[in-house]
């Protein structure tokens, strides 16, 4: 989340807290859209990743101060139910109705974004 997109979603959060999340993720998974540009995608990631960092307490990919803050304080408890959401968004987001697997299958980095995605796959288990 080193955009501007990303910052905007991280001040997003800040102030909906999990409704922003689990918003994220339910345009990720609407039945309705056939294909997940790479915008929703990175929002669905970006979820995921703060999902994540709630849960298990590794911030170290939240570069926002804010955001950090306000991981450190979010109640894992009541985020826990997104769990189940959360991973099946982030396997929308790499199935082949999305953009984003196709941008990064042409960068030089396509095999750190697959590991990255695989890892936070994993912390969301």
């Amino acid at each position: 989340m080193e955009n501007e997109a990303g910052a905007a979603f991280a001040d997003e959060v800040v102030q909906d807290g999990a409704f922003a999340l689990a918003e994220a993720f339910d345009v990720a998974l609407d039945p309705d859209t056939a294909f997940l540009a790479a915008e929703e995608g990175h929002r669905t990631l970006a979820a995921a990743e703060i999902l994540a960092a709630v849960l298990d307490s590794e911030t170290q990919n939240i570069v926002s101060a804010r955001l950090r803050s306000w991981v450190q304080e979010a109640d894992a408890l009541d985020l826990a139910p997104l769990r189940d959401v959360a991973r099946d968004a982030v396997e929308r987001v790499l199935g082949p109705d999305s953009e984003l697997p196709d941008l990064w299958a042409d960068s030089a980095e396509s095999d750190e974004w697959l590991n990255g995605v695989q890892t936070l796959r994993a912390r969301l288990e």
